[in-house]
């Protein structure tokens, strides 16, 4: 059967210049309403939170193009042995699961 070609009643690249920009429209709706989500969670973290400062907006990459050295957290030296304690343990029982299981 033959295609019948029809005459839309507007032309092709009206219709895609309306919806990019509706696209646009809602692109920017929608980045209006996370700014005030973040804006949101940001004075909850603050409420949770009252002796911490308030939480900064996330930072952008240094315009230098280097990163940004984070900050080590310092770890006592009771934290660094109960940690070493437990890991020595956890290596000595498999260790002697190693040596207690069959050789295949």
């Amino acid at each position: 059967m033959p295609r019948i070609a029809r005459k839309l009643p507007v032309p092709s690249g009206e219709v895609l210049t309306w919806a990019l920009q509706g696209l646009q429209r809602e692109i920017e709706e929608t980045r209006k309403r996370l700014d005030t989500l973040l804006a949101h969670a940001a004075a909850l973290r603050a409420q949770t939170r009252p002796g911490a400062p308030p939480a900064a907006a996330p930072a952008a990459a240094p315009p230098s193009g280097e990163a940004v050295a984070r900050k080590r957290k310092v770890m006592s030296p009771e934290a660094r042995r109960r940690i070493s304690l437990a890991m020595k343990r956890r290596w000595a029982e498999r260790k002697r699961e190693a040596q207690a299981a069959p050789k295949k």
